[in-house]
């Protein structure tokens, strides 16, 4: 598989759909670093975690995640948004990244995270 051996950092609030997207991402022959379910977290574990690529859920619990998705981005880490809402729950900044619309399947998780690994990531 194309994605064997990518480290994952997931950021979800919800248990049952953070282990899904564990599950999936195993079966794509990913490796899940962590999984933040707050935005806190998430900040915290893109400065101490070595991984690959992350998934962020857009709203955490009411949060947004933005501010680690800002934080990926000048870090150069591929990323790519997870969001029952499509495209409009995604502000004018970020409207390029890649995402999947809840529920996905197994194939939307491995396009999208194929095609932003693909991208050139401009240095700072």
């Amino acid at each position: 598989m194309k994605l064997d051996g990518l480290r994952v950092l997931v950021v979800e609030d919800e248990a049952l759909i953070a282990m899904l997207i564990e599950d999936t991402l195993a079966d794509l022959g990913c490796l899940v670093v962590g999984v933040a379910p707050t935005l806190e977290e998430a900040l915290q574990r893109i400065s101490s975690l070595t991984f690959d690529a992350a998934i962020l859920d857009v709203n955490l619990n009411g949060d947004d995640s933005y501010p680690a998705a800002m934080d990926l981005a000048r870090r150069r880490i591929p990323f790519v948004f997870s969001t029952g809402y499509g495209a409009v729950a995604i502000p004018e900044p970020l409207k390029g990244v890649p995402f999947v619309v809840k529920p996905f399947e197994a194939s939307d998780l491995e396009r999208v995270l194929t095609a932003v690994l693909q991208e050139p990531r401009e240095a700072n």
